[in-house]
């Protein structure tokens, strides 16, 4: 009885504000959710990159032109609007991750939905969704930016095949373009599948109508559009951005392409449940491949072959990264896709059911894999309960469940060397910077000045054999000289990004501590 009134109760307030209760949860879930895992543990490398990159934006230093970038601007500007609105704290931090969470379950519902499904099962994927997507990380990042955009970009190509309204086909050029702009793949691979797709739209679906025509037009010019002004306001070199996000990129992207070893866990074992998600629309493609008479079941095939296509290069891309994989996101797509399907062609109730029970194990299995057990931070095995505040380290950082792969049974020690770090720059009043994976460190000491990369991984900037290094090593001292560099303190094993840029004898230096070095910068540019 209780339980009935708690429901009459939330159903009356519901009514009340007019706010549709599914939409209501998901979006409450998908924040709290994201903010929940954001909060536990960290991966130097990667966890304080954008972090580090908005703090620079909004210190008038810019990607491509004033740091050494290889990754996508999108998020460095977005966590920038975050930090000027809120202030430069974890919270705004984590609450960039949270709100891209937060658009893409509410967009995965509302396509659900038009797509067919009635609004529980539309809840129950949209769910799933946002368990999956961002809170393997919880922090912004480029590769989870990338493959959301992407995702989002397909769901509004699919409602705008299905549809030929306007409104989806604009927004597909939109996402697209931010996903790109976030990383290279897999908008890069999608985009051709895209063309294909729309140009079949045009010969083969709707050849008399030229409207959705519009929607692409205008969000494509949109999306240029505000690419271009950023730049141009910023004064962002476009030969600088060709090189550092196109073209270098584009040559680590062929050696690997050359060194790839597709074996079976590779290629199968990794994404089985992914495959699995879509063995009922391979059954649904053979029905309308032997009748598709009509437009409604030609439209649908074509649909289900863009998804599988699509399915199949967000694999492949995930393969080419070479990264902890990100794209489960896409089983509660597939299943999502299937039950509409299966009961358009075949309304058994039984099949129906066994999508839900393939969607509990698998949101579950990856659930505890990524969230609980921080598998794509490396903290899988690692016994998470004895993180430490970081708030000690500045008040900032208040709430963060301190642990990393670098102190996994000390994370004290690892926040008292970041504590001496701190103090010892902090006292420093020449002009400096700092290269380390601890990127939180200029934003707590208040530097204003900026290293010149965005990245400190051994693949963010070109070896001395490539190519492009001196494009590097030219962009490097040009921004020692511009900012007047002084010092350079490099806390961990990151020296290699100096042997080969700064001339010998022209720079002194001292070891303060194991990993942590300080290099004084004499007569280098001369």
């Amino acid at each position: 009885m209780q339980q009935k009134k708690l429901i009459l109760i939330l159903n009356k307030i519901f009514t009340t504000l007019k706010v549709n209760p599914f939409i209501l949860f998901l979006s409450i879930f998908s924040v709290i959710f994201t903010f929940y895992y954001g909060y536990i543990g960290i991966l130097p490398i990667d966890s304080f990159l954008i972090y580090d990159a908005g703090y620079k934006v909004l210190n008038g230093f810019y990607p491509f032109k004033d740091y050494w970038s290889i990754t996508g601007p999108i998020l460095d500007y977005i966590q920038f609007f975050f930090f000027k609105m809120l202030g430069v704290s974890w919270f705004s931090y984590v609450l960039h991750s949270a709100t891209i969470n937060l658009i893409l379950t509410i967009i995965s519902f509302n396509f659900f939905t038009s797509f067919g499904l009635n609004k529980f099962n539309s809840f129950i994927y949209s769910l799933s969704i946002s368990i999956l997507a961002y809170p393997s990380i919880g922090t912004p990042f480029m590769d989870h930016h990338a493959v959301i955009f992407s995702f989002i970009s397909l769901l509004f190509l699919i409602l705008g095949l299905k549809t030929n309204k306007n409104i989806y086909w604009f927004f597909v050029p939109i996402f697209l373009l931010g996903s790109f702009l976030s990383k290279q793949i897999p908008s890069a691979y999608l985009l051709i599948i895209f063309l294909i797709f729309i140009f079949i739209n045009k010969v083969i679906l709707d050849p008399k109508n030229n409207r959705y025509f519009i929607g692409l037009t205008l969000g494509s010019f949109l999306s240029i559009f505000l690419f271009l002004f950023i730049f141009i306001i910023n004064d962002i070199s476009l030969t600088n951005f060709v090189t550092q996000y196109l073209l270098y990129p584009l040559e680590i992207g062929n050696e690997r392409g050359e060194n790839i070893f597709f074996d079976i866990k590779t290629l199968f074992l990794q994404f089985k449940f992914i495959y699995i998600s879509l063995i009922p629309l391979f059954f649904i493609l053979i029905k309308l491949a032997k009748n598709n008479k009509n437009i409604d079941k030609k439209k649908d095939l074509i649909i289900i072959i863009l998804i599988i296509l699509s399915i199949l290069l967000f694999i492949f891309s995930q393969i080419m990264t070479k990264n902890q994989i990100l794209i489960f996101l896409l089983i509660p797509f597939c299943l999502g896709i299937s039950n509409y399907y299966l009961g358009k062609y075949y309304n058994k109730k039984f099949l129906l059911n066994a999508l839900i029970v393939v969607l509990v194990f698998a949101t579950i299995k990856f659930h505890l894999r990524f969230n609980e057990n921080k598998k794509f931070m490396e903290l899988n095995g690692i016994d998470l309960s004895i993180a430490v505040d970081a708030g000690q380290l500045d008040k900032s950082l208040k709430g963060l469940k301190w642990i990393s792969i670098e102190y996994p049974r000390n994370p004290i020690k690892e926040l008292k060397l970041l504590e001496f770090a701190k103090e010892k720059i902090s006292l420093d009043t020449s002009n400096k910077i700092i290269m380390s994976d601890y990127q939180i460190l200029p934003s707590i000491i208040g530097l204003k000045t900026a290293s010149p990369n965005k990245w400190f991984d051994i693949l963010s900037v070109p070896s001395q054999k490539n190519e492009y290094f001196l494009n590097y090593k030219e962009f490097f001292l040009k921004r020692l000289i511009v900012q007047k560099i002084d010092t350079i303190y490099v806390l961990g094993e990151k020296e290699f990004f100096l042997e080969n840029i700064l001339k010998d004898k022209c720079y002194s230096k001292e070891d303060i501590k194991q990993n942590f070095k300080k290099f004084l910068i004499k007569n280098c540019f001369n």
